[in-house]
């Protein structure tokens, strides 16, 4: 019997085989008298207009995304951090490596590593976790995370219901373009654009669904 399937399995995995190379012969076929593609343009707008703020521009784009945004400064940041901390009720908390210590003279509460890795189960039991970013875009409101120094794997800005973000003023950058030409495309990047959040069933929003229910963006600036 195991060797009548073995020959049902390869006669099966032939024709799959033999479907799949008709049909890129065909797409072969059908671009054969194209003519090459040429130089993609790159004319567009690559940066905002001079003279835009771009702090003020991102505090107000991640707020109209339903996210809790915090403006501080460096010497207050420790003190930012256990207020917002303190009002979630978040009193486990983990933290990837890279966290700055300076970030956690203030904290009064049960800090979690992730080494070795957590559990889904014991990440979705914590309070809430704290990470810093790779890059903020103040067009979009979107805060980019690339697994780097304080963010962590993915799982860690995914699984608790409660995200702490830092971002310093010199991470915010204006536009897309920008933040891609700060990032390297072989590094898993997660984008949050505010809370996770659908409308998929009947158009009734519905937050926490595919990652944090409360996001809360701590804006360092020390202009």
């Amino acid at each position: 019997m195991s060797g009548s399937r073995t020959r049902r399995d390869v006669a099966a995995g032939a024709r799959t085989g033999a479907a799949r190379e008709a049909v890129l012969a065909r797409v072969r076929a059908s671009l054969a008298d194209r003519p090459p593609v040429g130089a993609i343009p790159r004319d567009y707008e690559l940066a905002l207009p001079t003279g835009t703020d771009i702090v003020d521009l991102f505090v107000e784009r991640v707020g109209d995304y339903r996210a809790s945004v915090h403006r501080t400064v460096t010497a207050d940041l420790p003190a930012t951090i256990t207020a917002v901390l303190d009002v979630r009720g978040a009193t486990r908390v983990v933290m990837p490596a890279g966290i700055p210590d300076a970030w956690l003279t203030a904290l009064a509460i049960e800090r979690v590593t992730d080494e070795p890795p957590l559990s889904h189960d014991a990440l979705d039991r914590l309070g809430g976790v704290l990470t810093g970013c790779a890059v903020a875009i103040a067009e979009t409101g979107t805060i980019v995370l690339d697994a780097g120094p304080a963010q962590g794997r993915r799982a860690l800005s995914l699984l608790p219901d409660l995200h702490v973000c830092v971002v310093l003023a010199e991470q915010i950058v204006g536009s897309v373009p920008e933040a891609l030409a700060h990032l390297a495309p072989t590094r898993p990047q997660t984008w949050i654009s505010g809370p996770s959040a659908t409308s998929d069933i009947e158009l009734q929003r519905v937050e926490g669904v595919h990652g944090p229910r409360q996001l809360d963006v701590i804006v360092v600036d020390d202009r």
